[in-house]
């Protein structure tokens, strides 16, 4: 049953290789990601999910690089060697936060496409909370990605609203309220954590879980947020 998740966006700048002269600039948001991350260390298996141009599933450990960032750096699961295709984007920046908060369980990867219809994504989710005694979820997605006219979808006034009503529900670890995310809305606001957070909103049906949101903003117009819940 799912016991904890820890909820984070995965802009490749939290690695401060990539970030280089900005890695200052998203300090706060760094460790706040890595202080949810470390939480997972105590359950008996993590599964990371993220967004993939394919939907995949890594069981036999994976690895990822930032080369695309044009940074020699590779990260691998912690559990297994580098079975399967490259990891996810996504998934490579999860990989990387396990290994900086230094979290070494058995780890899974799920890779879901952004636009996955919701029913398909909270079925998922409630497979994975089955998955051992004791389930943590690292649940890697950001919020809209036009919150500012320098926004990479430019500015759109429903963009701020959107995002504080995902705010309150990771807050108060409201399953039901990440369910109920339109799926169209969130694609028209660039918003790619919506197939994240409704895999997680699965995953916790009756689990019963509180929420603490540990980080909230968008400095670069994309919505940035970090969230426990045990």
């Amino acid at each position: 049953m799912l016991v904890a998740a820890a909820v984070c966006p995965c802009p490749p700048l939290l690695v401060p290789e990539v970030a280089v002269g900005a890695a200052g600039e998203v300090a706060g948001l760094r460790e706040a990601c890595l202080a949810a991350v470390g939480e997972l260390a105590g359950v008996d298996l993590v599964v990371v999910v993220g967004t993939g141009e394919r939907a995949g599933v890594w069981t036999e450990g994976g690895a990822g690089s930032f080369r695309r960032y044009g940074v020699a750096k590779a990260v691998r699961l912690p559990s297994g060697g580098v079975a399967g295709p490259e990891l996810s984007p996504a998934l490579t920046v999860g990989a990387w936060l396990l290994e900086e908060a230094g979290v070494r369980v058995p780890t899974h990867a799920v890779a879901v496409r952004p636009d996955t219809a919701p029913e398909r994504l909270l079925g998922l989710g409630r497979g994975l909370a089955e998955l051992a005694d004791r389930v943590g979820l690292l649940v890697l997605g950001d919020g809209s990605a036009r919150r500012s006219v320098k926004a990479p979808g430019y500015l759109d006034e429903r963009a701020e609203g959107h995002d504080r009503a995902v705010a309150l529900a990771l807050a108060g670890a409201d399953a039901a309220a990440l369910a109920g995310l339109d799926a169209g809305l969130s694609a028209e606001l660039m918003a790619e954590g919506r197939a994240p957070w409704q895999v997680l909103a699965g995953a916790a049906e009756g689990a019963a879980l509180g929420g603490e949101l540990r980080y909230e903003d968008a400095p670069y117009g994309v919505g940035y947020l970090v969230a426990s819940w045990r």
